[in-house]
């Protein structure tokens, strides 16, 4: 429960730094503020229906066992959310917003959970914008972290192991803003492999929310800090630097104890602007670090790609496309040091940007990219009015053969998925709501090369309807 106090505190000491920051302006005078103390809330209901079969690998299965292909599963998810927030002048903020997720699954049963399941905690946070006339924005408690600072190869999820079910980290974010030159983004952040803030049923208490799977226990905490410097050499030639540390706890997976450790990470982003509709997006890292055995670590990604986006009015028909080249270092010697000293670590971006199927099946444990090489052409229209269809195909290969899929060659397969977004119900906008139905349909279809010693086609595909209040 310290994180809870250490909350409940910071809140407390900040909305009593509120009042006094915008009771006066900094000339002294008084003026009349629009703004005032004004509260909000609202709720929205997801439910989704998933299809999987012949996933490659099993979660967390490199790390003591090959396997060739996941079995069949068939499952629907309703994830009920209600959410609440007061703002002070337009300033600060608290938000804080609570969630479940049961299911009813057709096979296998025994994967069944019973309503309620569990209501967790899934955002406390206090946010403060425009303080010290513009200088510092904060945000600190539980809060989402997907494409955090716009680094989606390094903040996507700190909770992978109960899915799409939440994305929050507890984090502390400060952002000094410096008019002339950029922004210093400092962080801090934890994620708790078994979430202390939760009511429910005895069967969903403990369970691991960011280790590996496969039978993994719900020890592996893992936190870090760090700091990015986003600014331009020119404003086309928007740039980032960033200097971060992830240390991981101890864990035990089957009855094994793993060590913890600890990796930094250097790294660099371009994204240039060569017209109003073309851009690049060029980004290089590197990890060193060491094991609680003494062991050193090291790793490193590239992304490279070009991207395309017809301008026009947004309610018009316009289309949009990508070409990019994703890799991650990998390890031959996978299978026998933990995933392999010199693979990259996916850091917090553990999640389900490029596949879904391989959030079932990666061998290095639940959602972790690494030993990776994906060239992939994305591309799509914007109908207008919420319908949008986009797809992406390329080949995927292992940067390293490290035996773990049962082949011979470097060839993974090819990737390649569909989406197709539409409305179904719009109401007027009273105040700040609307009430509003929404869904997709997405398809995902994997056919493995050779580094698999199975040629079955996995694939995925999933209905979903959201009803937001």
């Amino acid at each position: 429960m310290k994180m809870t106090t250490f909350a409940a505190a910071a809140i407390a000491a900040v909305s009593v730094f509120a009042e006094q920051e915008s009771a006066t302006p900094p000339d002294g005078t008084e003026t009349d503020k629009s703004g005032g103390i004004a509260f909000d809330a609202g709720a929205d209901l997801r439910i989704r229906q998933e299809f999987v079969d012949n996933a490659p690998g099993l979660p967390g299965g490199g790390r003591t066992s090959t396997a060739r292909y996941g079995k069949y599963r068939n499952h629907m998810r309703f994830r009920p959310r209600v959410w609440g927030e007061v703002n002070f002048d337009d300033t600060i903020r608290i938000y804080t917003r609570l969630a479940d997720e049961f299911r009813w699954n057709v096979r296998p049963k025994n994967r069944t959970t019973t309503f309620p399941d569990e209501v967790i905690v899934d955002n406390l946070f206090i946010e403060g914008t425009d303080l010290f006339d513009g200088f510092l924005d904060f945000k600190i408690g539980r809060q989402d972290i997907y494409n955090m600072y716009g680094l989606d190869h390094i903040f996507v999820d700190g909770t992978p192991g109960d899915g799409s079910r939440t994305v929050y980290s507890d984090v502390a974010r400060f952002a000094l803003k410096f008019e002339e030159t950029g922004t210093l983004d400092l962080f801090a952040l934890h994620n708790w492999d078994d979430n202390p803030l939760r009511w429910g049923t005895r069967r969903s208490r403990h369970r691991s929310l960011s280790g590996l799977g496969g039978g993994a226990e719900a020890e592996m905490d893992d936190w870090g800090w760090g700091a990015i410097w986003s600014g331009q050499v020119t404003p086309q030639l928007p740039y980032q630097v960033f200097a971060m540390q992830k240390v991981t706890s101890s864990y035990h997976l089957r009855g094994e104890k793993h060590p913890s450790y600890r990796r930094e990470l250097v790294g660099v982003k371009l994204t240039p602007k060569l017209t109003d509709e073309f851009s690049l997006q060029l980004e290089a890292m590197g990890q060193v670090g060491r094991n609680g055995s003494g062991g050193w670590l090291s790793g490193w990604s590239t992304y490279t790609g070009v991207n395309w986006k017809e301008k026009t009015d947004p309610e018009e028909i316009s289309g949009f496309a990508s070409l990019g080249l994703h890799l991650m270092s990998g390890d031959k010697d996978a299978a026998d040091e933990d995933g392999g000293r010199h693979a990259w670590d996916p850091m917090w971006s553990r999640g389900v940007n490029d596949s879904e199927l391989f959030l079932y099946g990666t061998h290095y444990g639940t959602a972790w990219w690494s030993n990776m090489a994906l060239l992939k052409l994305e591309g799509g229209i914007d109908l207008g009015k919420g319908y949008r269809v986009a797809a992406m195909t390329g080949p995927m290969f292992a940067m390293e053969q490290d035996g773990l899929g049962g082949g011979d060659s470097h060839f993974k397969g090819l990737l390649s998925h569909l989406r197709y977004d539409f409305p179904i119900l719009e109401s007027e906008k009273h105040g700040s709501h609307k009430f509003e139905v929404f869904g997709h349909i997405y398809a995902e279809l994997f056919n493995p090369g050779d580094y698999f010693d199975t040629d079955r086609p996995a694939w995925f595909l999933r209905w979903q309807i959201d009803f937001r209040f």
